[in-house]
């Protein structure tokens, strides 16, 4: 997990005109003209490392109390957190427009220059000059993760009232079996979040009213420009990739929602309208691979399914295996203290934040993750993923603080999924979750089924996400209309809709975690789209000529070599810089997962010829 906040910078004056003729200056007159020509090279190198020295004590500071309050969600741990945030806030509103300053002195040197530009832009929770606003965004940030981890839908009264939190109602949606069981999951959960509307409402505003002090017209704008393009850019190279995957998901969606309106019924579902989110298997309709044995296009050829060999693996062993991966390619293995300074399982005793997460809390390779893991295929793929955190951690642990981080959060986010790509049948045979293995086209299509469920079918949601918060903190979209504009953007990009009248308190978007944690999703876009470039040039660095959709780069050491050395770049250079460096390519490009899920895509065509595909209507 990397704090959103970032560090104390130095001040540098700046005055009025020089005089008309060389006249003599007195001491005074000296300083104003030494304060017109602007920022020397040498002030904005003393700042960088002067900078590189307080943010990383300020970041410790800020991760280790994030650390205890979402490991042990206590009053204690929040004040303690809502203090540190607190202190960051009023450095970062004070300085940031100081590093813009300093940014545009001459003869700086590229690293310094970057390390500058970065810090202009790399806070995604701006707060008030005000110190009591200020004070007031950090207790609204704070509580609103809490709620959030402590939510729970509770039924029945005295001793007969039950009361379930998000792991077990995701449980009763993953089963995707009873449709009222399902309905009653997924409206439960959203109980949780009414009550976070109007904070987020006074959320959006003091967070709007930091974006413009230091410099950006709302937080929206703050964001879109974290990408080393202007936030024009950066939205219409969002549509350009979405556009390219959107025929794709399209037959994925027209061949679900028929199989769907098979089990449960026209009269439930209509066969050109929308997928009711609470049918999908999962809580936000992000991810279908639950549904998966409604939808094998071959049952049985092989059997994918890995939950009975799974059911015996303990919370180490399954992180321990997808550390291998990475140390199979000659990658180091995680540090000794890694193990033991984890959250692995849910203790009994505390309330936390299961959410996963992967965090270098003291900035000196102390690696760890944050997870409930449960022995499940979809926990043994998200610890590959937040590995990919961690091991990005690791490999930029020396560079200066500004540079310790992604060449942007989508690269981030998507270096664990890039092996996860890797996890063929053969690997899981190997693994002993498998009991056979089978190159077959049938074996293919049922392995790319089960794959786009995860990824493909993401991509819409992904897009989306982000898209509505930049109208909510843009004031495009008013608070009284925050839930219908969020359904209308589920109903517009996923083709799913609320399967239920919203209530008129609903707030909907607050029972996806990422909302009142405040933490940007474009990442994880951009992350689906490049986890199969970085997956393709990989393949091709380890010798693999055949399909792309049947590499795996376990095992390949040049994989590893070219993958270790981008991670070590980190923030350092532009994206564009790091892409090249292990893809050949300047450019973020579908065209990888396109040719991946080709043989999907054709069996889809086929299976899609004769239905109605898309969809009439939009939600909201």
């Amino acid at each position: 997990m990397r704090p959103a906040l970032l560090p104390l910078l130095l001040v540098i004056g700046c005055a009025g005109g020089t005089p008309e003729t060389p006249a003599p200056k007195t001491p005074a007159a000296a300083g104003k003209d030494a304060a017109s020509a602007g920022p020397s090279a040498d002030e904005a190198r003393a700042f960088a490392k002067t900078v590189d020295t307080e943010l990383r004590a300020l970041w410790v500071a800020q991760a280790t109390a994030a650390w205890a309050y979402e490991t042990d969600i206590t009053d204690e741990h929040e004040a303690a957190l809502v203090a540190v945030d607190e202190k960051l806030m009023a450095w970062l509103t004070v300085n940031i427009p100081k590093a813009a300053k300093l940014s545009k002195a001459k003869g700086l040197e590229p690293d310094i220059q970057r390390q500058l530009d970065l810090l202009t832009r790399a806070t995604s929770l701006p707060a008030p000059a005000d110190p009591d606003r200020r004070k007031k965004l950090a207790e609204i940030s704070a509580k609103l993760s809490g709620m959030y981890g402590k939510g729970k839908y509770c039924t029945g009264e005295g001793d007969a009232q039950v009361c379930r939190d998000l792991g077990e109602l995701s449980e009763v949606l993953a089963k995707a079996e009873d449709w009222d069981a399902q309905l009653d999951a997924w409206q439960g959960w959203r109980t949780v979040s009414p009550a976070m509307k109007p904070m987020y409402e006074e959320f959006v505003a003091l967070g709007n009213e930091g974006a413009k002090t230091i410099g950006y017209d709302d937080v929206g704008v703050l964001w879109r420009s974290g990408y080393d393009m202007s936030p024009v850019e950066a939205e219409a190279e969002t549509e350009r990739l979405w556009m390219q995957v959107k025929p794709l998901y399209e037959q994925l969606h027209c061949h679900v929602r028929a199989k769907l309106v098979e089990k449960y019924g026209a009269d439930k579902i209509a066969a050109d309208g929308l997928i009711p989110a609470h049918v999908t298997g999962n809580m936000w309709a992000q991810s279908w691979e639950n549904l998966y044995p409604m939808l094998e296009p071959y049952p049985g050829q092989p059997d994918l399914d890995v939950s009975k060999a799974l059911a015996d693996w303990d919370a180490k062993k399954i992180v321990r295996t997808g550390e291998s991966f990475f140390t199979s390619m000659g990658m180091d293995p995680m540090p000794a203290t890694f193990w033991d300074r984890s959250m692995f399982e849910k203790p009994e005793d505390k309330e936390v934040v299961c959410h996963a997460s992967a965090w270098d809390v003291q900035l000196n390779d102390d690696q760890r993750i944050k997870m409930c893991i449960k022995p499940t295929l979809d926990d043994l793929v998200t610890i590959h993923h937040e590995l990919g955190h961690n091991y990005y951690n690791h490999y930029y642990t020396s560079l200066p603080v500004l540079f310790q981080a992604g060449a942007h959060d989508g690269f981030h986010e998507g270096i664990g999924d890039t092996l996860v790509l890797s996890v063929t049948p053969t690997y899981l045979h190997k693994l002993g979750l498998l009991e056979e293995v089978s190159e077959s086209d049938e074996a293919v299509l049922n392995k790319q089924m089960l794959d786009a469920l995860q990824k493909l079918a993401f991509l819409p949601f992904g897009r989306m996400i982000d898209q509505w918060r930049w109208d909510v903190f843009s004031g495009k979209v008013k608070p009284d209309q925050w839930n219908a504009h969020w359904w209308k953007l589920r109903g517009q990009y996923q083709g799913v809709g609320a399967p239920m009248d919203r209530p008129a308190d609903a707030f909907d978007p607050g029972a996806k975690y990422h909302i009142p944690a405040n933490t940007p999703y474009l990442r994880y876009f951009y992350s689906h789209v490049l986890q199969f470039q970085f997956h393709d040039a990989l393949c091709k660095a380890s010798g693999h000529t055949g399909p792309l959709h049947t590499c795996s780069i376990h095992g390949s050491k040049e994989a590893g070599k070219r993958l270790s050395t981008m991670l070590a770049m980190g923030a350092s250079k532009p994206w564009p810089d790091a892409l090249d460096a292990v893809a050949g390519t300047r450019t973020m490009d579908a065209t990888a997962m396109m040719t991946y899920f080709q043989p999907l895509m054709g069996w889809l065509k086929e299976q899609n010829k004769d239905r109605q595909c898309g969809w009439t209507k939009t939600g909201g």
